[in-house]
């Protein structure tokens, strides 16, 4: 249940952080999209293939994956712990972890940017009585997407990698302009 989750999450504890919270904003950006894709089905939608097009967007949105991060940002991170602490761990180990800690926002990061572009190309199609829901998704999954850029920043990723990811969210920031506008 969220209001559990936002207990943890506000508790002085060191899971859930704010990689699960990016998580978290990421399932809710997906779900409102696909009910603005749900509500798009319509016979006047049907006849313009854009009920086609929201049934195309509903199954890239899974949410299950993305809820899946939060926990898996928590685990990563508990593991990331023992790193710090066990003086003793082998090296292969040590830096498994640590890529691993490093992969789970970098990977949200990337279905936040790929879901936003699907989004994006629906929006024309969209029924416009709730366009303004798809556009929120939009919205959620950038925010999430910056939030998860701050939790790859924690993880001291290489250059290249920063600047590969900086250019996704700046392609996320030129979409949220232009549907502001």
């Amino acid at each position: 249940p969220i209001d559990q989750f936002l207990i943890n999450l506000a508790a002085k504890q060191p899971t859930p952080g704010g990689g699960a919270a990016a998580a978290i904003g990421a399932s809710i950006g997906s779900a409102a999209a696909s009910m603005a894709a749900a509500y798009t089905q319509r016979k006047k939608d049907k006849e313009s293939g854009a009920a086609a097009k929201a049934d195309d967007l509903i199954a890239t949105l899974d949410v299950a994956p993305l809820l899946q991060a939060a926990d898996d940002d928590a685990s990563a991170y508990a593991d990331l712990q023992r790193t710090w602490k066990e003086s003793d761990m082998p090296a292969e180990e040590k830096a498994a972890i640590e890529a691993r800690a490093l992969s789970i926002p970098t990977n949200l990061l990337e279905t936040c940017h790929s879901q936003i572009l699907s989004i994006h190309g629906f929006l024309p199609h969209c029924n416009t009585n709730i366009t303004s829901d798809a556009k929120v998704g939009i919205h959620q999954l950038a925010g999430a997407a910056r939030a998860a850029y701050q939790t790859v920043l924690v993880n001291s990723p290489p250059e290249e990698e920063k600047m590969r990811l900086s250019k996704l969210l700046k392609e996320i920031r030129d979409l949220e302009d232009e549907i502001l506008s």
